[in-house]
């Protein structure tokens, strides 16, 4: 009988297949990694309004419901590592942080999604001071993208890899989490840099900018799953995150087009 290693995805659904829950399971796979899923919302782009997002929240009871089975059929021997991507909703956040309380996972790799464009600007800061102050304290590794760390860190500028290091250890002071905080093509220069920040150890993480100007759906999602992913292998925290920085690399460099505005990581490649 095969046993591979078991990673649960927290995420919503995002109906293209190039973010959100379908990623993760995806990523997954890539590393002989087995996915289990609980589903927070759907999402699905609207092509007649210059592709927002359409917001559905998944009733809260579903949630535990979903949960309740997951956590029942694995115990806390098969299953020890979960991957947190959208939650949308503060009653979502409240019961998924209810869940983390309970159960303990040994790692909780949290990729804290602050922005859902299908919600009213009101409902998304609530959204988000409920994350900081329910989920990111729960948190065992944090991937946030560029807009993610000044908002966790409270910095109002990050423009240079000396400031985006100085935001991921304040999110580290803050939380305890190991940080992977995100440049990416935000900041200036050839690379996509991104800054690696745990209690023992601070590193750069650079990689050459690749996509030529086009966005690059899904990148995020695929990192922090990868992340997930070698955490059930056995990896350590940096290793985790040097190795999903790479894996990332490999899925932009084939992207998939599409008839969206953007493209799509690859995580097959």
């Amino acid at each position: 009988m095969h046993t591979p290693p078991l990673v649960l995805t927290i995420a919503g659904s995002e109906a293209t297949g190039g973010a959100g829950a379908q990623v993760d399971l995806k990523t997954f796979q890539q590393h002989g990694v087995f996915g289990c899923m609980a589903l927070t919302c759907i999402v699905s782009f609207d092509p007649q309004d210059h592709w927002a997002h359409r917001f559905v929240p998944v009733d809260p009871q579903v949630i535990a419901d979903q949960l309740e089975v997951i956590t029942t059929t694995y115990p806390p021997e098969q299953l020890d590592v979960v991957k947190i991507g959208m939650l949308g909703t503060p009653a979502t956040i409240e019961t998924v942080a209810g869940v983390l309380r309970e159960r303990r996972f040994g790692h909780v790799v949290l990729d804290p999604v602050l922005i859902c464009k299908g919600q009213e600007p009101g409902a998304a800061l609530d959204t988000d001071e409920a994350l900081k102050a329910l989920v990111l304290p729960l948190a065992t590794f944090v991937t946030p993208n560029h807009f993610e760390t000044m908002s966790l860190s409270g910095m109002e500028t990050i423009e240079t890899v000396e400031q985006l290091t100085e935001a991921a250890r304040l999110i580290h002071e803050r939380s305890g989490a190991a940080v992977l905080a995100k440049g990416g093509v935000h900041l200036p220069g050839p690379d996509a840099v991104d800054v690696y920040v745990d209690a023992d150890r601070t590193e750069v993480l650079s990689s050459p900018k690749l996509g030529d100007g086009v966005q690059v759906a899904g990148a995020g999602c695929t990192l922090a799953a990868a992340v997930a992913a070698e955490l059930a292998l056995g990896a350590t925290n940096y290793e985790a995150a040097v190795a999903a920085k790479a894996f990332v690399t490999r899925g932009i460099e084939a992207r998939m087009g599409s008839s969206a505005p953007f493209d799509v990581v690859w995580q097959g490649a």
